[in-house]
């Protein structure tokens, strides 16, 4: 049985026997959003100022997926009979609970109605599962010794050069996070979040299992995500943004495996989009659930069926920068877990503080031959806060799921310092910042990434608009397509071409006339982070162009 959610921490057995089984959970998915009293022309019903400020930096418009349910959908769902658990505006559906099956009958019959779709839970599966979790669920023997302001964290940020960003006063400030994840047990007392705690930085919780007020229960797992990047504990542990703000959401249930905690994920990404957030993180996935009949085979790993898979494209193109762990399945053929296929998130392995992949590591490629995972971050030997309180504050484990947040810390800070540019962008310069950019493949992705490379990377000025101070302009840029180049100079050019590392590829005199040629060289070129030298009897300029193919 493969338990995707990657939570690798020990649990003892008798978490397992008080385990609740959910067995009557049924996903309504509804035709349209017709007739809403919602409206794009008034977002801001809907969406918090921040949501829609961060919307404006990155000029991203309101469209129907951001028009919320039809809450006339919802009451007459409710008036059938049956218990509403958690809509979906970006699916345009409801998770519902009821014990009738006439109730089902008549949801069924409402126009609005496509389908509706049974979700239950297999309770000798739920077994196996437990299982599995306890088993899985230990620390590794590795102990590393304090290391200076980092503690026990220094190889794990060190390793990404996220420790220069810091420096630079790049720490996380002003930046939200959202962890989706099963639980937070501990989080609420850990001194390692005082500081996060006292400047009011946790900013919220929300559970979209139970419904309740706390997600302080059933997994001390997200307490240890969470701390890989929200640590404040100077000598012992700090994280890789220790001070970006952060809400914590509640979304996979520990105590079943079933294809509603998609959905329930869902939800929980557009109440983060909701509230403006800017980087998401997810140590969770999916393959296999209690009841076979939900199973994701080898062909839903293609970026657009997986229904969390959906949810995460969506969730990107709202401007959230979401990062989601591989999976710890090792080798084979595509061992990923829904929604690391997923095409606009980055995808993160594990490797050790010397950068080798760890065996348990969850490879690609995906369905339709995309590399995956992404980049690789410190998943083995992860030093993390435990959740056990003062007696047992820290311990080393190994898991993507440490890995991914060690990440997302990471990419918090160089949004933090790069506030305007896209989420496409930023991913692509951070693939192109891995040490195998080069060679990338689908065991490692792009490599282990160098955040201060990234930084200095999107930090070239880039030339605005067709003036005679710029020699030449490359448009559309960033393009995932065709290269167009005018020449702006009154005199010819000397160009040359250099890849990220600076490794010199093609020099060109460009007289404007030959423009063919050199768009068609530029559209040879595989998707990266490239800069253009121009030299003219005016001067000279370099611009970045970044391609997206």
């Amino acid at each position: 049985m493969k338990k995707l959610s990657f939570l690798l921490l020990f649990f003892a057995a008798s978490l397992f026997a008080e385990a609740q089984v959910a067995t009557n959970i049924y996903w309504v998915q509804f035709t349209d959003k017709n007739d809403s009293p919602y409206s794009i022309d008034n977002p801001e019903d809907y969406l918090s100022p921040r949501a829609l400020q961060r919307r404006a930096n990155l000029g991203i418009t309101i469209d129907a997926y951001d028009i919320p349910v039809n809450p006339q959908y919802l009451q007459a769902v409710a008036d059938c009979g049956a218990q509403l658990i958690n809509p979906s505006k970006w699916l345009n559906g409801v998770s519902v609970y009821t014990t009738d099956s006439n109730v089902i009958g008549a949801i069924n019959a409402l126009p609005f109605v496509a389908e509706v779709r049974s979700c239950p839970n297999d309770l000798k599966a739920q077994e196996l599962k437990e299982r599995w979790m306890a088993n899985e669920m230990k620390p590794t023997t590795v102990n590393r010794g304090m290391n200076g302001f980092y503690g026990g964290a220094e190889a794990q940020v060190t390793q990404l050069k996220v420790n220069l960003l810091h420096d630079m006063g790049y720490d996380g400030t002003g930046v939200v996070v959202a962890v989706l994840d099963g639980g937070f047990i501990g989080t609420e007392e850990a001194s390692c979040f005082d500081n996060m705690r006292e400047e009011g930085r946790l900013l919220g919780v929300r559970d979209f299992v139970y419904g309740s007020s706390s997600v302080y229960s059933q997994s001390t797992h997200g307490t240890s995500c969470l701390s890989t990047m929200a640590a404040y504990d100077p000598n012992n542990m700090v994280g890789t943004a220790y001070k970006a703000s952060y809400y914590l959401i509640h979304t996979e249930d520990g105590d079943t495996e079933n294809i509603i905690e998609e959905y329930n994920w869902v939800s929980g990404a557009e109440y983060a989009d909701s509230l403006g957030v800017d980087v998401c993180t997810t140590s969770l996935g999916y393959i296999d659930f209690d009841m076979s009949e939900w199973n994701h085979p080898f062909e839903h790993f293609d970026g657009k069926t997986a229904p969390m898979t959906i949810g995460a494209e969506i969730a990107a193109s709202r401007g959230m920068i979401c990062m989601n762990a591989a999976g710890n399945e090792g080798d084979g053929v595509c061992t990923l877990g829904i929604p690391a296929d997923a095409e606009h998130i980055l995808t993160v392995g594990a490797v050790d503080g010397n950068g080798n992949r760890a065996s348990f590591s969850s490879v690609g490629p995906t369905y339709d031959d995309r590399i995956k995972p992404d980049v690789m971050a410190m998943g083995q030997g992860t030093y993390v806060a435990s959740g056990y309180g003062s007696w047992w504050p820290y311990y080393n484990g190994d898991g993507t799921s440490f890995a991914t947040p060690v990440l997302a810390g990471a990419v918090t800070c160089l949004r933090q310092a790069l506030p305007y540019t896209s989420v496409q962008e930023l991913c692509d310069v951070i693939r192109a910042s891995g040490d195998r950019a080069d060679n990338p493949d689908s065991k490692y992705g792009y490599g282990v990434p160098d955040f201060s490379q990234a930084l200095e990377l999107l930090s070239v000025e880039e030339p605005m608009g067709n003036t005679p101070a710029h020699i030449i302009t490359v448009y559309p840029n960033p393009s995932n397509g065709e290269v167009h180049v005018l020449l702006n100079d009154l005199h010819k050019a000397e160009l040359t071409i250099y890849d990220f590392m600076g490794h010199k590829l093609h020099s060109y005199s460009f007289n404007g006339l030959n423009h063919t040629s050199f768009e068609r060289y530029l559209n040879t070129l595989n998707s990266g982070v490239y800069f253009i030298n121009a030299v003219s009897e005016s001067g000279s300029e370099t611009l970045k162009l970044v391609l997206t193919r």
